[in-house]
């Protein structure tokens, strides 16, 4: 189902996505999905060197399709493939993160072998929407993940104080921590504490405070913390980081974000990654759209920067 085309900075070549073969497999041998899911070569989450470096690419089911000031960046699903199918290939990059679309499409062009999966749990907070807060679990269920034979999940925990709805999310988070602890499955909590502006819109506070309460709630969600791993942002200031992440010992990985459309925001990305990857709790990174859709389009050098923090 895929070729190659569209040479990379190093010579690294985009695979070529056939959405007309996808299609006949969706159409006639649905049960190919599940299928390539049982033949999966599976691996441990983490290699010798104890770090893990995860693709991420389950913003389009939250309606978040927009890189920088790309509104619809992400609204290609060929595009958005065979940038994945790059990032895949790249050394050093051990999984993805995503959704059951994503997910069933990267299992039929068969490029999830010996790499870490990743479902997406909670997308039901859609973005811009009055009940974004109220994010319900509408993607992966633990019993999915397990039947798949996946590796881990994650959910997002956004809590604002003035909105009813994070209770609603704070609850169905405990539970969906429970349920993947039952099967012994690792998810990964990715917390904010979240406010809304005078214009309405959602955003999240990354001072060092904020992140840090954030992780103290998600820290004790659910009747055991045994498979929880956290996944924080860098506050706004870097060097926050050390003191931050002193109040949890749960493993962390850091995420990406959207940060901006210009090499020098992607460079300062990069700087503020690589000095939180030195402290004892970070265990890796997982980056989207940073890398998907880099600046100068050169997805293979984007990646194998990152690669290079660990």
């Amino acid at each position: 189902m895929t070729g190659t085309h569209q040479e990379g900075g190093d010579g690294a070549r985009r695979p070529r996505v056939d959405v007309s073969a996808l299609v006949r497999a969706r159409t006639h041998h649905p049960e190919a999905i599940a299928e390539a899911a049982a033949r999966r070569a599976r691996r441990p989450l983490l290699r010798e060197n104890g770090r893990l470096m995860i693709v991420a690419a389950d913003h389009p089911a939250r309606g978040a399709l927009g890189v920088g000031d790309r509104g619809l960046a992400m609204a290609n699903r060929a595009d958005l493939l065979e940038r994945l199918c790059l990032a895949l290939s790249r050394p050093g990059v051990d999984g993805v993160l995503a959704t059951a679309d994503i997910l069933d499409d990267l299992l039929l062009l068969g490029v999830l072998d010996h790499k870490v999966v990743l479902g997406s749990m909670n997308r039901g907070g859609l973005q811009g929407a009055s009940f974004e807060l109220d994010d319900r679990f509408t993607g992966h269920r633990p019993e999915d993940i397990q039947r798949l034979g996946f590796d881990a999940g994650k959910l997002l925990l956004r809590v604002d104080y003035d909105d009813p709805g994070s209770l609603t999310t704070l609850e169905s988070a405990a539970r969906a921590i429970d349920g993947m602890a039952a099967r012994r499955l690792p998810v990964f909590v990715e917390p904010f504490i979240s406010r809304r502006g005078p214009d309405g819109r959602l955003r999240n506070d990354l001072s060092a405070e904020a992140v840090t309460r954030s992780i103290a709630i998600a820290s004790g969600l659910g009747g055991t913390s045994a498979y929880t791993w956290l996944k924080v942002p860098v506050t706004e200031n870097p060097d926050d980081m050390a003191w931050v992440m002193e109040t949890s010992t749960l493993p962390a990985v850091l995420l990406g974000g959207d940060i901006g459309d210009s090499p020098e925001d992607q460079d300062a990305a990069y700087e503020k990654w690589r000095g939180a990857l030195q402290l004892p709790t970070v265990r890796g990174l997982v980056v989207g759209r940073s890398l998907l859709y880099p600046a100068d389009g050169d997805v293979a050098a984007a990646v194998d920067t990152a690669t290079g923090l660990l």
